[in-house]
């Protein structure tokens, strides 16, 4: 018979209940965040002093003004740029006649203070300016007749479709081109006066006003004629509107339609 052998018992590779766990390696310092998410750690939440809003409101006004007259100085280079050439050439006229009349108030006002200043009766000539003063600006103001050089316009209305708005038109092309004393039919044109339409009627400064209009404006001819008849202008729009037009050159206009002085209720001279 072969004999048994007693074996060895093959010890299990599974570690006892009792045996102690491997110790867990013991935390180290938390990762630094790299890339996205330390920009939005620097950024976010937002840790702005009071001084630095107050530089980021002041940056943001600044810009927007900055926008804005860059889009205003662009939209008048636009115009401009769309403009056809008689109208360009209109443009540059009326500044080259208001620089003209500019300096010679700037030249009248010189010769007056050297007039103070040399006079030998200083109080006598500075009673002659202030009367002269008073004369122009009752001119101006339509309390004081005037007569001189300067154009008519006859505007016919066969069909009636004259416009407040046209005569205002055409008074703003004269005083654009220089007109000193304006008068349409009977009514004195001054710096408030008021157009408008009553049904078929022109009421100017709530007088009715009927064709034909007669329009006489007191000025340098040779620049308020021009400005009635460049082209697209008053003259060429009253005609297109079937309207009968005539612009001529008296030898001398007479604005004689008056105005009442009106007192301030409130407001006085300053000492």
């Amino acid at each position: 018979m072969t004999p048994v052998t007693e074996e060895s018992p093959t010890p299990d590779a599974t570690p006892d209940a009792t045996t102690d766990p491997i110790p867990a390696p013991a935390p180290g310092p938390a990762a630094r965040p790299t890339g996205r998410r330390a920009l939005l750690a620097v950024f976010w939440p937002p840790r702005a002093t009071r001084g630095q809003l107050v530089a980021a409101v002041l940056l943001f006004v600044l810009g927007l003004g900055l926008a804005i007259q860059v889009r205003a100085a662009g939209s008048d280079e636009t115009a401009l740029r769309g403009a056809r050439r008689e109208d360009l050439v209109r443009i540059l006229s009326d500044l080259d006649d208001r620089a003209a009349r500019l300096e010679d108030e700037r030249a009248a006002l010189q010769d007056q203070r050297t007039e103070l200043e040399t006079s030998s009766d200083q109080a006598e000539e500075a009673r002659r300016q202030a009367l002269e003063r008073e004369r122009q600006l009752g001119v101006l103001a339509g309390t004081v007749a005037a007569e001189g050089p300067g154009v008519t316009l006859r505007i016919g209305d066969p069909w009636g479709t004259v416009e407040a708005d046209m005569l205002l038109d055409a008074v703003q092309e004269l005083r654009a081109a220089g007109a000193e004393a304006i008068q349409i039919n009977d009514v004195r044109i001054v710096a408030d006066t008021f157009f408008v339409n009553d049904g078929d009627e022109v009421v100017i400064d709530g007088r009715t006003v009927g064709a034909p209009f007669l329009v006489e404006a007191i000025g340098r001819p040779e620049d308020l004629e021009p400005a009635l008849n460049i082209p697209g202008g008053v003259v060429q729009s009253l005609e297109n509107e079937q309207a009968e037009v005539e612009v001529a050159r008296p030898d001398k206009v007479v604005v004689d339609a008056l105005r009442s002085a009106e007192q301030p209720d409130y407001a006085q001279s300053s000492p």
